[in-house]
């Protein structure tokens, strides 16, 4: 009985040592496979059809919620979160025009635990972009969209030529919202931003569709605010029309008679190359235009179409 005693002892002892020796390593091996990313474990969106039997709006539901929980669980942990595409490639196999995505997955990648990057913003645009072809007649949609790209995404990208293509981008996103609904003050950005890329004529359009949706006794100081943007947006149009009319006029005086005055110059018209201007379909091009009314002229910078 005696050796028996000594022998469990014996044993108490080696076990109380081995995890006293294996404690540190498991504790560290635990902590590493928590910090790390999780093993995302479902099949390819593709084959997520035939894995739901058929249940593919409950299974987009139960993705959703699932992304939510642990996007939020990353943060409290201060862990980096790298898996979101994975789940929104899912939920919109399932259903395309989910909308708790397109409303939320800006946020989800531009400020995902710990903090988003270029790669991530893009990838939010071409998801938002994907929402604007599923659901295209949505304005708060389109909206958001537009708002995304033009004032958070710019802000990620490194590129000062990207940064103004986007926010132009976003401001005919933002008038294309309000034309389908979205609030009409909203225009007045878009004008802003359109007017500040050069696209004067698409800023007019925008507001004009604006002033029009807002002529109602219930949106009077909205409706004013617009009108009185409007107003100057095309006094400035005006101006800057009548601006490359006289640069245009100069420049041709200066080329073909910079010894006549403007006034004889304007009465001559404007000089075509008779040799190249010859024909019926040359007769079409800018260069070969006959008076002064036909002369393609545009405010400086100004890409829009009429």
């Amino acid at each position: 009985m005696k050796g028996a005693a000594v022998c469990g002892a014996a044993l108490v002892l080696a076990g109380l040592a081995g995890i006293v020796r294996t404690q540190p390593w498991l504790a560290k091996t635990m902590h590493a496979t928590k910090e790390a990313d999780e093993v995302y474990g479902l099949p390819p969106p593709f084959e997520l059809h035939i894995a739901t039997l058929g249940w593919d709006s409950a299974v987009a539901d139960m993705l959703w919620s699932k992304l939510l929980v642990e996007y939020g669980t990353h943060w409290a942990e201060h862990r980096d979160f790298t898996g979101v595409p994975n789940y929104v490639d899912a939920i919109l196999e399932l259903e395309p025009t989910y909308p708790s995505v397109y409303q939320f997955v800006d946020t989800l990648l531009a400020y995902r635990p710990l903090r988003g990057t270029e790669d991530d913003v893009r990838k939010a645009r071409a998801y938002l972009e994907r929402g604007t072809r599923e659901r295209p007649d949505d304005p708060k949609l389109w909206l958001r969209y537009g708002q995304f790209i033009a004032f958070i995404a710019p802000s990620f990208l490194n590129d000062d030529a990207d940064r103004k293509t986007w926010r132009n981008d976003g401001a005919i996103a933002i008038g294309h919202a309000v034309e389908l609904g979205a609030e009409p003050d909203d225009a007045i950005a878009a004008a802003d931003m359109l007017r500040g890329a050069g696209q004067t004529q698409a800023a007019i359009r925008y507001l004009e569709h604006a002033y029009a949706f807002t002529e109602h006794p219930s949106m009077t100081e909205v409706h004013e605010a617009i009108g009185k943007r409007l107003a100057i947006l095309q006094a400035t149009h005006m101006r800057d029309e009548a601006d490359a009319v006289l640069r245009a006029v100069e420049e041709g005086r200066r080329r073909d008679f910079p010894f006549l005055s403007r006034g004889h110059y304007l009465l001559l018209g404007p000089i075509a190359n008779v040799a190249e201007c010859a024909g019926f379909a040359a007769a079409k091009e800018p260069a070969c235009v006959r008076d002064w009314s036909s002369l393609p002229l545009g405010a400086p910078g100004d890409n829009s179409q009429p």
